[in-house]
């Protein structure tokens, strides 16, 4: 239950994300961008297993990282002295700073302008313990020969990872930089063709507060920082190509780069979602006389089902897509990143507990970001919905620690396939543990 609800937090996201880049590249609205995308999502989800869409993702990582790559070093040559992002970027930012300052606005490296530093410390924390619980990631290491590989996967996801995460900060500067050197302070009526272009699509809107036919301020979010042109923080790494004035070519190298990363991401998730209802819940916990066919059906029915589901909230977001993907992270790292934790460190850690922990963890967490959304409840202490998650997995920590100590320990053999898992290097042989040491009592 844990893993569908996660899943289909993050799923919405990337349904979003569909549907925006179908809306600018073939003039459709984002409504209809959203069903496309469903329809895409939904045939190979189906059709494809774990191998298939394993492979297809590989492929799609392929496409996005070129795609993220190339328009960040062109703009970093185009911008800087030197055309490596991670390199160029300290020296942009210098340059961002003081446009931003120029504009009335404060610095862009000043910290806690827009957030309360206990809000940026648990939003960092619960996305960093959020990835390690996130159930499409999980299920990918389940595609493995064995646990040495598996850790051996983790370190060369961690190198592709990285080559897009140092990036993502110096075209977030690039592309703020590009922005207010293009249009800040210029007539509306001589507004760039970028401008015009994502205007069609209503991700960018213009409000003349004082009447003189020019782009005094720029914001992107309006509840929070007032501007003339709202630019919708979705669409910065989509329209920083043309924010550049790179070629027709690499402007579409970027649509299909992004599109690649929406759906390869919304596959997995489907899958887990899947396999959770089909075999976890249909098959585990209410027809466990069902046959593969049947499951398997199951399955494919709560896919089609997550698809509908995901693609309303992609139109009717909670948020933009950069939030809705944040709070997925806080829901995994309130739900799985504490049981994953003591189920491997912690051999006193039982079901009950966990169980106990996760229900807590989840229930509490959900509960304070429907409020917060939906309810307009104020954020307590500062924290807002995307930081919640990291309170959230304290609790769990702490409810499965409690409830874990109050009820049975988990059996013998069950602790002895921990220990295995946790030493790969043994080969499989029986482990036995030393006699002075009670595995039927806490650590």
């Amino acid at each position: 239950v844990a893993a569908v609800f996660v899943s289909f937090t993050y799923v919405a996201g990337q349904m979003a994300g569909v549907g925006i880049v179908f809306a600018r590249f073939i003039g459709v609205t984002i409504t209809t961008g959203v069903i496309i995308g469903m329809c895409v999502v939904l045939i190979y989800a189906v059709l494809g297993g774990m191998k298939g869409i394993t492979w297809t993702q590989v492929a799609q990582y392929t496409v996005l990282i070129i795609a993220y790559l190339i328009p960040a070093w062109a703009i970093a040559g185009q911008v800087g002295n030197i055309p490596v992002p991670q390199i160029s970027f300290g020296e942009i930012a210098t340059t961002l700073n003081q446009l931003q300052v120029d504009f009335g606005l404060s610095s862009y490296t000043e910290p806690f302008t827009n957030r309360p530093m206990q809000d940026v410390f648990f939003v960092a924390l619960a996305l960093m313990i959020g990835t390690a619980g996130l159930p499409h990631i999980i299920v990918r290491f389940y595609t493995t020969p064995s646990v040495r590989a598996a850790r051996y996967s983790a370190g060369w996801a961690l190198l592709f990872i990285a080559l897009l995460y140092t990036t993502a900060p110096a075209v977030a500067v690039f592309a703020k930089t590009n922005l207010l050197q293009d249009v800040a302070n210029q007539p509306y009526s001589e507004r760039p063709d970028w401008v015009r272009n994502w205007e069609a699509t209503g991700l960018i809107a213009f409000d003349d507060a004082n009447d003189n036919g020019t782009i005094d301020s720029i914001t992107s979010n309006p509840d929070v920082t007032p501007g003339e042109l709202t630019v919708s923080p979705d669409i910065m790494v989509l329209a920083n190509p043309e924010i550049a004035g790179l070629p027709a070519p690499v402007v579409g190298l970027v649509a299909a780069g992004g599109l690649a990363a929406a759906l390869s991401t919304a596959s997995g998730l489907l899958l887990v979602i899947g396999s959770s209802i089909g075999h976890d819940l249909y098959y585990k916990r209410f027809r466990p006389e069902a046959t593969e066919k049947q499951r398997l059906a199951a399955g494919r029915i709560a896919i089609s089902g997550a698809v509908l589901v995901a693609g309303y909230f992609g139109v009717n977001p909670p948020g933009f897509v950069g939030q809705v993907v944040a709070l997925a992270f806080g829901l995994a790292a309130a739900s799985f990143f504490p049981i994953i934790v003591l189920g491997i460190f912690w051999k006193r850690a039982n079901a009950a507990g966990a169980m106990s922990g996760m229900v807590t963890g989840l229930t509490l967490t959900s509960i304070y970001m429907y409020m917060t959304i939906y309810g307009g409840m104020e954020h307590w202490f500062g924290i807002s919905p995307e930081g919640i998650g990291a309170i959230g997995a304290a609790i769990n920590f702490a409810v499965t620690i409690f409830v874990s100590k109050r009820t049975a320990p988990p059996p013998l053999e069950v602790q002895l396939l921990i220990e295995e898992v946790r030493h790969p290097r043994l080969g499989g042989e029986a482990i036995r543990l030393p006699e002075s040491e009670e595995v039927t009592r806490s650590r």
